[in-house]
């Protein structure tokens, strides 16, 4: 950081001395002036991230953000959502990370949004015994049954071509992870759309972390998803073992529910499993936008793509 800091610094003096040695330029139109001022994009709103250990939901989990991760509080997440990438207000967030030393509105940018799904207690006692082909075939069945309503709604069409990671659950740490591969009809076809989706299992409820990139993107996304996942945990009082069966709620799906879909479980089919919200975020092509998101909800950077639990 501090190293970045002298170095503009350096820039900003040479920049200056260049430019008192160089003779004023003739000034602009009027005209001109204007449509410089309307093209220039909107100046970056304050942020405060920060390091180290940081607290979730009035402790609800903990996160041990290192040095190249910046954690965003919900109110900056909420400036960098709707401010910088041009999301619908109103989401409820436990904030965001942003990798450190990239402006969130720069193209390389990206972001992980944390949410809290509270539906209850996660029964995974169907880990063990879940087909994965099957389950996806399931998926990809209900994803072409929802083309025509999503169509004439006026979105693309999508369809889920497979596993970019079979799903995988860890019974030790209560850890669920995979990933999607999409293709979306307006979309160029030479890079398919990611989806890769973590969810760690609490006392009574799920933390939700999705990343959305192009599928060039799957390693990077892998590594550093990975490490998220790593340094994010529940706090005692709301982990897995905490819950009591005789008081606690519990949720109406299980591990296969969170992989394709709780709210789709819950009725009984899959409808609803790629639904889209618009938004702004411009440039996803080759570079990493990762989102987290409730089922129904997806933070679009520049297409559509896919945001369910």
């Amino acid at each position: 950081m501090q190293r970045r800091w002298w170095m503009s610094v350096v820039m900003s003096l040479a920049a200056a001395t260049a430019w008192a040695q160089m003779p004023a330029p003739e000034a602009a139109p009027a005209a001109e002036q204007e449509e410089v001022e309307e093209d220039a994009p909107p100046p970056l709103p304050e942020l405060h991230p920060r390091h180290g250990d940081v607290l979730l939901g009035n402790g609800l989990a903990k996160m041990n953000v290192p040095e190249n991760f910046e954690y965003l509080s919900p109110e900056d997440a909420q400036k960098v959502l709707v401010d910088v990438w041009g999301n619908p207000p109103g989401t409820k967030t436990l904030g965001m990370l942003v990798p450190a030393g990239i402006p969130v509105d720069a193209d390389e940018g990206w972001g992980v949004v944390i949410e809290y799904s509270d539906d209850g207690h996660v029964d995974d006692e169907d880990a063990a015994g879940i087909d994965y082909a099957d389950l996806l075939k399931d998926m990809q069945k209900g994803t072409q049954e929802e083309n025509a309503e999503r169509t004439q709604a006026g979105y693309p069409a999508v369809q889920l071509v497979g596993w970019a990671a079979t799903p995988h659950y860890d019974q030790a740490t209560r850890k669920l992870y995979w990933a999607k591969e999409l293709a979306f009809s307006d979309m160029d076809t030479k890079d398919h759309t990611l989806n890769y989706n973590i969810r760690l299992l609490g006392k009574e409820g799920v933390l939700v972390l999705n990343a959305v990139s192009s599928m060039s993107a799957l390693p990077q996304v892998e590594k550093d998803m990975k490490q998220v996942l790593a340094f994010t945990d529940f706090q005692p009082g709301h982990r897995y073992s905490d819950f009591n069966p005789s008081t606690g709620r519990v949720a109406a799906y299980g591990i296969a529910g969170l992989v394709a879909g709780k709210a789709a479980v819950k009725a009984g089919l899959f409808k609803g499993l790629f639904a889209l919200l618009l938004a702004g975020k411009k440039a996803i092509a080759g570079v990493l936008a990762v989102v987290v998101a409730a089922l129904g909800k997806l933070f679009k950077r520049g297409g559509n793509n896919d945001g369910t639990p």
